[in-house]
């Protein structure tokens, strides 16, 4: 059998002229077909035949999203090559430091600044050659354009075995330097079939490629997946253009992290602050939106609710170009509150759960079944189950090969029954999962007592003055918050916070908090490329706060 994952552009390529992506040219967006992106793929092709790439050497990829992201990986996973996906706005070092553990023999990177930096650590690592896909004037690395040679074939698919290793993805981690993670054309490909089996996607659909294809959650299920069933994929321009591209290209689905949609929903409350008439309407079109859609209301709740999402909703909705149908979000804890908040709206958002050791979909919610306080059903063809503690155990085809170069982490991760060790502790719910959090980052205070930081974190994060929040509290007697406010008066961040902690048990109330206008953010080091809390660096950068924090405390 032959699992080659490009099968699935081999596959398109049954209709040629079908436009399976479109990007922005600087001027224009265009479509590109599926006969375009497979002659760009050969092209590729071209190049790795010349060097005498052979199967199963790495190619390193330090790119945008893009249709030249797709071509190389087409065309690397064509010819049995192995890709290593590396986050484009990663630091230089962490990024070198991955070329030379993967061994590649070739890194390709954005543009010129990466590739003088990374030419800057040639003396602290052993590098490959260096191919720069929009290289400045007088660029000392070959650009793309003069090392590419024209395609001497047709796109090419080569047979592979489904244990054959196709891509090793670094995870972004929280700490210390990534691991990487083999994944294997069968491994991708059947979680690819398990998604596409939820039948949630369509032909007929149009992706906005947002979160980075460095990560599988949008390599599997924002690339891979569409491809596989012939949907189409533009690629957004980026944070900054966003809400553009939201409106101009009109999505019908897309991948995302929490943090985008928080985002919009603060700007929304921000809009209502000074309008209470219409903060009543869209409070309204919420709440009954939400019991619509749990299937507890009469018909002329019904009909209310016809007229409320046009008034409210309809405006709301257009700013994400108005054909959303479905948003998928994973990557990070989903707030239940804020996905009631939009499945009111009239946009169902499902939250997924998935690593990227299991290609990464563990389990999602379904539109006919979604419960936004877990994560949903496991896809068919995954097992889960929990074991002492409460740590969530997966086991599939979809399951990693192993760690690269790192046998002690595999075995640490992988049982002797095939099951992956996934570190997140959970619950199963009639069938359903919920996450409770890291087990690693759960804070045993130094009176015995375990607490999960997500839960109150996201109670705290229900006030817009709190922009971003962590708990601190290990070892120590009581929790203190660390925040992100433009409000700079703690005491009443204190009041504010603990007034979003009502519902808790005492001893889970804040003592303290310190409060920071600066954001976290994956450019200072503060948040993972799927914008996750880095929290052992968090605790860093304001460890000298915190320890006068709980000095002041304990003296007073």
């Amino acid at each position: 059998m032959n699992a080659n994952l490009a099968h699935l552009l081999e596959r398109a390529l049954a209709a040629p002229d079908r436009a399976l992506y479109r990007h922005w040219t600087g001027e224009r967006w265009d479509d590109v077909t599926a006969a375009e992106i497979a002659a760009r793929a050969a092209r590729w092709q071209a190049a790795f035949r010349r060097e005498g790439y052979a199967a199963g050497d790495r190619i390193a990829v330090a790119l945008r999203n893009g249709i030249q992201w797709v071509a190389i990986d087409q065309a690397a996973l064509g010819l049995g090559l192995v890709v290593v996906p590396l986050y484009v706005d990663d630091n230089a070092d962490n990024i070198a430091w991955c070329v030379e553990h993967a061994q590649a023999r070739l890194v390709v990177v954005d543009g010129s600044r990466m590739a003088n930096a990374l030419r800057g650590l040639a003396g602290r690592y052993a590098l490959p050659p260096i191919v720069v896909l929009r290289a400045d004037a007088g660029e000392p690395a070959a650009s793309a354009e003069r090392w590419l040679p024209e395609a001497d074939r047709a796109f090419e698919v080569r047979d592979v075995a489904p244990g054959t290793l196709a891509t090793i993805c670094f995870t972004s981690g929280t700490a210390g330097r990534p691991k990487g993670v083999m994944l294997s054309h069968g491994n991708i490909g059947a979680n690819v079939a398990m998604c596409a089996a939820t039948a949630m996607a369509r032909p007929d659909d149009r992706f906005l490629s947002i979160l980075p294809l460095s990560h599988m959650f949008e390599r599997t299920g924002g690339y891979y997946l569409p491809l596989s069933i012939g949907a189409q994929v533009a690629f957004a321009r980026g944070v900054a253009h966003l809400p553009d591209d939201l409106r101009t290209q009109a999505p019908t689905v897309v991948f995302a992290v929490p943090r985008i949609f928080e985002k919009f929903a603060a700007r929304i409350e921000h809009a209502l602050a000074g309008a209470p008439r219409r903060k009543r309407l869209f409070d309204a079109c919420v709440a009954l939106g939400w019991r619509v859609e749990q299937g507890r209301a009469r018909l002329h709740d019904r009909l209310v609710l016809r007229a409320l999402r046009r008034l409210v909703a309809k405006p709301i909705l257009a700013r994400l170009g108005g054909r959303l149908r479905l948003a998928v979000v994973g990557g990070a804890a989903l707030d239940p509150a804020l996905a009631r908040t939009f499945i009111g709206l009239g946009l169902p958002m499902l939250q997924g759960y998935g690593m990227t050791e299991a290609s990464p979909v563990v389990s999602v919610n379904r539109l006919s079944d979604n419960v936004p306080d877990t994560v949903g059903r496991p896809l068919d063809g995954v097992e889960v189950k929990l074991a002492e503690g409460g740590e969530l155990l997966v086991r599939g085809a979809s399951v990693m090969l192993g760690y690269w170069r790192n046998d002690e982490a595999t075995r640490a991760s992988i049982d002797a029954a095939g099951w992956l060790h996934t570190g997140d502790i959970g619950e199963i719910r009639d069938g359903r999962i919920a996450i409770r959090g890291r087990a690693k980052d759960i804070l045993v205070l130094s009176n015995g007592e375990k607490l999960p930081p997500q839960d109150v974190e996201f109670a705290v994060l229900h006030d817009p003055v709190f922009e971003q929040a962590m708990l601190i509290g290990e070892a120590r007697p009581y929790v203190v918050l660390l925040a992100v406010s433009q409000e700079t008066d703690e005491r009443a961040l204190l009041k504010r916070a603990n007034a979003q902690l009502k519902a808790f048990p005492r001893w889970m109330r804040v003592r303290r908090v310190i409060a920071s206008r600066e954001p976290w953010s994956v450019e200072n080091g503060l948040l993972t490329p799927t914008l996750k809390l880095k929290r052992p660096m968090l605790v860093d950068r304001y460890r000298d706060r915190i320890d006068a924090a709980y000095a002041s405390r304990d003296s007073g």
